[in-house]
Parts: structure tokens; sequence; C-alpha cells
């Protein structure tokens, strides 16, 4: 299941997953937060669901379809991680890959300041696994990462708070010649190697990642060993990369389906 807001672009949020979920063989299911206006130029503006209605989603397909493994991306505002907090917990959703989308690729802003501190403290003990890239482990561990010394800090910084693991994207770090991201789990702290791909179109990388690693959580593999798969899928999703729009266009989720 993915809780997280729609893009009409389709090349994020809950659009994005649903690729994701289909390319590897799972039943996609929705508890949509937002609707965006958005396209490959940026975020125009979104609508957020209320809190209830959010809350309600989670708790239909839980207690009907059951789910083997969810994701959290834009959450938008406090009130609405609170009602996904409470939700996940009394229904005790398993294998929560938490995805703590701040801002989008054009620097649009898609959770307010006060949930920040919500997700900290309400979503982020409940999580198997959290996926920030550098701003949001800087916004999570309240320091600048701007090297891989800061990474490993910033990593045990957010593991503190509750998850399980924490895998600390490398994706927007300067200076470096690969895409290389960094796993904790308390005691395993090992770097994941990624070939850094020379594109500009990587709109919804960080959706297809979460996504892509809960999916492998359903299909029943360890947590190290479906974060090193979902880095395969989603570095192989910006290599099949679409050149659509006018600004940043998305990873192809259906890289592996052969196209006339």
């Amino acid at each position: 299941m993915s809780i997280a807001g729609s893009d009409s672009g389709g090349g994020a949020g809950i659009q994005a997953d649903l690729k994701t979920f289909s390319a590897l063989g799972v039943f996609g299911m929705t508890a949509i937060t937002a609707v965006t206006v958005q396209n490959t130029q940026g975020v125009s503006g979104y609508e957020a669901l209320s809190p209830r209605i959010v809350a309600d989603q989670i708790r239909a397909v839980v207690t009907d379809i059951g789910v083997d493994a969810a994701k959290t991306g834009m959450l938008a505002s406090a009130e609405i991680v609170e009602a996904v907090a409470t939700a996940v917990l009394e229904t005790a959703v398993p294998n929560l890959v938490v995805d703590p989308v701040a801002v989008s690729k054009h620097g649009d802003r898609l959770l307010d300041e006060a949930a920040v501190g919500a997700l900290r403290d309400r979503i982020l003990p409940l999580a198997t696994l959290v996926t920030p890239n550098l701003p949001e482990a800087a916004s999570l561990a309240g320091f600048p990462v701007t090297s891989g010394d800061l990474m490993e800090d910033a990593a045990e910084a957010i593991r503190a708070m509750g998850p399980v693991a924490v895998l600390v994207k490398g994706g927007h770090l300067t200076g470096s010649s690969g895409a290389n991201d960094l796993f904790f789990d308390g005691d395993r702290m090992e770097w994941i190697a990624g070939e850094r791909i020379a594109t500009t179109n990587t709109h919804g990388t960080g959706c297809t990642l979460s996504s892509s690693i809960a999916a492998y959580l359903a299909r029943g593999d360890e947590l190290f060993d479906a974060v090193r798969e979902g880095k395969v899928f989603v570095t192989e999703a910006i290599r099949a990369a679409l050149p659509l729009g006018h600004g940043i266009g998305p990873v192809d989720q259906l890289w592996g389906i052969g196209r006339d």
C-alpha cells in the first residue's frame, strides 16, 4: 500500500508507486493524502484530503484485503501525519517504509514545518526503514549533511528516533562520481554503491526507490536484500528515464517491460 499524494503528471507519488508495485509483481493499493497540481516543470498547488479520510482509507484496505508492506510519501500536514500514525498503529501495518518527502525536485514544499516534528515523533518510531535524501536527512537530524562522514552521523541520529533502519541517500552529494547510499540498522553500517547516470530526467526517483523496497519486503525479502534490490531497480528506472515535457522528466518504472 502507498500512503502518499497524487501526481497529476504521473511521474511520482501514488502513480509512480503503483507502476513500481505492478512491475515487481505485487498488488498495489492506496491511501491518497493530497491531490497535487504538477507537471515536469513543478508543483503549482495541492489540496490535502481530510485526515479522517486518509486514515479511513488505510483502515478500509488493511481490514479487508490486508497489507504485507506499506510506504509513506507526501503527508502534507501534521494532522495527516498524526492520523496516519494512529491508523498504522491501530491496524498493525507491517514493513513500513517511510520516504520523508518534504520538498519536490523543483524545490516546492510538500510538507509544512509543523509536520516535520510530527513525522519525527509519530511516524519514524513505526518505520521498518526511513529513506531520506540529504536535505531530508538534514531536516530530521538537525544539522547539515554534506559529506560521507556527515551521512554516517545523520544515519545514527535518525536511527535513534526509532526506526528499525535508515537509508541515507547520497544522490545529492557533490563531488561524488557515484550515487552511493548508506544503510544503518544499529549494528550494520554499510555503503551501497550505485552508478550516477547522466540525465536530467529524475522525477520520481525517491518514490520509486521506497515503493520498490516495500514491494520486495512484501514478497518476503530480508530488509537489507530488499534495499539492495530496490537500489538496482531504481537505477535501471533512471537509466530508462523518459524525456517528457519541458522540465524534469520521469524515470521509467516499467523499464523491464519491452516496448516496440
